[in-house]
């Protein structure tokens, strides 16, 4: 996995006694994420 991680394959190695807590972190931050685009400022323009 370092190998992958070198060129860019993969973002992270995660070592086995971190997995859960990686999980449970992402989950939280996935739980209160709001699903809301931002309003649109212009228009498109009719070509």
């Amino acid at each position: 996995p370092y190998n992958a991680a070198r060129y860019g394959y993969i973002d992270d190695v995660i070592e086995p006694r971190n997995t859960r807590f990686r999980i449970i972190r992402a989950l939280q931050s996935l739980a209160t994420k709001r699903l809301q685009n931002p309003a649109k400022k212009h228009s498109n323009i009719p070509l």
